[in-house]
């Protein structure tokens, strides 16, 4: 493997020749822009802002940007005469065991190789004590351009170096967390720390990356010209909340089938049927009844009942003004035929009309009664002043 930096190892008054190796590769598959319209690569240019040239990678280097603009040339060597010990040196800080340190501090990770015969034994000196110790070293070392902070510990028979942030690079999880208070059940709690006791087992090695290959057999098929896009598969549908116990036990139920070589398939079948989906449901308006229809406001009747009513006044009225006509005009026979009928044939006359508005109006409701007996004693004092007979002027 190539080394990236050549330096030592300061461990007290001992100085170790190390050379440092990566020890992660990236497997990820990378892609280049191109011009849809024809396939053409498009790349990217350095071109100086100064003359318009293209500017080859030789003759790029750094330089630093004051605030009005300024560039300041800054050279290789500038960095190499820095007056800190750690530019050619891995200085080892201090050792502490592996539990104190954050993950979320580890960045890349190296390997260091003893560099020389010379740095044999005081390499293995230093693997030994991390091992008997069962600690890590905190060390300081600069690299591509600035200082930077490491952890080394061992790995096989190697010593490795993570590189580590530092704590003020390391941001405060504010406002991450749910809101709001969540209860857990204990049974819940034990599913889960069954599930994570099945799920605990499985090997590192085995796992792979299923969208690299996906990626490759897409490749391999358009370069066959035989690539037929699938469907994209369908998201699942929002607003739903899983039975969180029925998906546990189901979970755990299917990690056991799979370690016990009962197969993906019917672990996955057994995971889909035992966890059940409850969709978000609104509160619905409960169904009114037709006994629970809406009262009438200050004691008036509903339209129906009011238009009926109505109704029957109106027809009640039409009728007796129909016997106070009749009355009227047998009122006015009787005047033509007996010019000196008496006060009593007129009042007779009045009590029959009255006797038979009477009989019409009880047969009607009591509002249509009311209003008929007022159109009654109208029409009768009419007739009663017709009836009655005029006083001659003696001669």
């Amino acid at each position: 493997m190539r080394s990236i930096w050549n330096g030592a190892i300061s461990f007290g008054l001992v100085s170790i020749p190390i050379k440092l190796v990566n020890a992660t590769e990236s497997h990820s598959i990378s892609f280049r822009q191109i011009h849809v319209t024809d396939g053409g690569r498009v790349r990217y240019r350095k071109v100086c802002e100064l003359d318009g040239e293209e500017v080859p990678a030789a003759e790029i280097g750094k330089g630093y940007e004051e605030a009005d603009g300024s560039i300041i040339p800054i050279t290789d060597e500038d960095l190499a005469r820095l007056p800190i010990p750690t530019a050619k040196t891995i200085e080892i800080v201090s050792f502490v065991p592996a539990e104190e340190i954050d993950p979320l501090q580890m960045d890349a990770a190296y390997y260091l190789a003893a560099n020389g015969a010379t740095a044999a034994k005081p390499y293995t000196l230093l693997r030994e004590a991390l091992k008997r110790s069962r600690k890590v070293a905190i060390a300081k070392y600069a690299l591509r351009g600035r200082e930077r902070l490491g952890m080394l510990r061992v790995v096989d028979d190697v010593i490795a170096m993570h590189g580590l942030l530092w704590p003020d690079e390391i941001r405060a999880p504010e406002g991450v967390a749910p809101e709001g208070s969540v209860s857990v059940r204990e049974a819940e709690l034990d599913l889960a720390d069954a599930l994570m006791a099945t799920l605990g087992e499985v090997e590192i090695a085995s796992l792979h990356d299923d969208y690299r290959e996906a990626v490759e057999a897409m490749l391999a098929a358009k370069t066959g010209d035989g690539f037929e896009p699938s469907e994209p598969a369908a998201e699942p549908a929002g607003g739903q909340v899983i039975d969180l116990m029925a998906a546990l036990e189901s979970s755990v139920r299917a990690a056991k089938a799979s370690r016990a070589g009962g197969g993906g398939d019917d672990g996955a079948a057994d995971a889909g049927g035992g966890a059940e989906v409850t969709p978000i449901r609104r509160k619905a308006a409960p169904a009114r009844s037709a006994a629970a229809a809406p009262k009438a406001v200050g004691g008036k009747k509903s339209t129906a009942s009011a238009g009926a009513g109505a109704a029957g006044k109106a027809a009640a009225g039409r009728k007796t003004a129909s016997v106070a006509k009749t009355a009227a005009k047998t009122a006015r026979s009787g005047s033509s035929r007996a010019s000196a009928t008496s006060g009593a044939s007129a009042a007779g006359a009045t009590k029959s009309a009255s006797a038979t508005a009477k009989s019409t109006a009880a047969r009607g409701k009591p509002a249509a009664a009311k209003s008929g007996a007022g159109a009654t004693k109208k029409a009768t004092a009419a007739a009663a002043k017709k009836a009655a007979p005029r006083k001659r002027s003696s001669a």
